[in-house]
């Protein structure tokens, strides 16, 4: 049959108790059992709910089963790679575990291919390393010029000492480096879920976002900025202060520069090896003519400046 998520079949939470999960199964096989029920596809239905709460109800398999994650979704297809099981180890650590039960339990996950790829793997109970997890971080530009602290909140399913499966809240703060470019991605090792059976912690990967800026566009490690001028800063030259990510600094606009044409300030882009540049596009701006003595101004540029900038277009 096609996979379903074994929560979403028997009703219920992901943090469900033992007895949650029980008195969810009985309502369901109650409802679906194929001498009784007149539901359709009751036999079909009937079968997901035996094999959902098989699972569930014992805390070791349900672990493994939240562990895995859309891996147990792969059934008979899966083609174990090479030191796939990294991350399970075998040990004598009880009498009450039948091996060969895990065998047959991870064997119907992936079929044929986990017993090859399991070897000759004997012992007692089972270690499994931690689940991965995945976060994202809002930063401002600013931050990726100078480092910052984040505080990231963590809500991850644990296996307690009696084998049931609790979730639990992790605040951790989190050291942004100097240089982080958009959408990279930092790992913290050992931070994601807590192996089972003492086995490795999995780690945190942080994918870096930057919050939207309403003066600076990036890509890549270069900045952008669209710097508004007045037509004599252009034509006479001027020195600009102008605003950086990484504060203000002094810009000499060469007399005659153009509008729209790029200036480079190198290395005042996002830090790294090597830095990126800032880029400062001049937009030209009009003061209104909003009174008589603007409109008077405007009036003698006219009459003084023999200025067609449509000269080239044979106008």
């Amino acid at each position: 049959m096609d996979f379903r998520d074994y929560y979403e079949i028997m009703g219920v939470n992901r943090d469900a108790t033992r007895d949650e999960i029980k008195r969810a199964y009985r309502k369901l096989a109650r409802k679906y059992h194929p001498d009784v029920s007149k539901e359709k596809e009751a036999e079909i239905r009937f079968k997901e709910v035996g094999e959902a709460y098989a699972v569930l109800k014992d805390p070791e398999k349900r672990a493994a089963y939240d562990q895995l994650g859309p891996d147990w979704e792969a059934g008979q297809e899966f083609q174990a790679p090479p030191n796939w099981d990294a991350g399970f180890e075998f040990t004598g650590d009880g009498d009450d575990h039948d091996p060969s039960a895990y065998s047959e339990f991870f064997e119907s996950l992936f079929g044929q291919g986990f017993r090859s790829a399991q070897g000759q793997r004997t012992g007692r109970g089972i270690r499994m390393r931690g689940q991965d997890h995945h976060a994202k971080v809002l930063i401002n530009l600013a931050d990726a010029y100078r480092g910052a602290t984040r505080s990231v909140s963590l809500k991850a399913a644990e296996v307690d000492d009696s084998g049931q499966i609790t979730t639990k809240q992790r605040n951790l703060n989190i050291k942004i480096p100097k240089g982080v470019s958009q959408g990279q991605r930092i790992r913290l090792a050992g931070q994601g879920s807590p192996g089972i059976g003492g086995g490795q912690a999995g780690d945190l990967y942080l994918e870096i976002e930057f919050e939207p800026d309403r003066l600076f566009k990036v890509e890549g490690r270069d900045v952008f900025l669209d710097l508004p001028v007045t037509p004599w800063e252009l034509a006479l030259g001027a020195t600009i202060k102008i605003p950086t990510p990484d504060g203000t600094v002094d810009l000499k606009v060469p007399k005659g520069t153009k509008g729209g044409k790029k200036m480079r300030l190198k290395q005042r882009g996002i830090p790294g090896t090597p830095a990126g540049n800032l880029y400062v596009v001049p937009q030209i701006t009009l003061p209104p003519a909003d009174n008589e003595a603007a409109e008077a101004l405007y009036r003698q540029m006219e009459q003084e400046l023999p200025y067609n900038p449509r000269s080239e277009m044979g106008d």
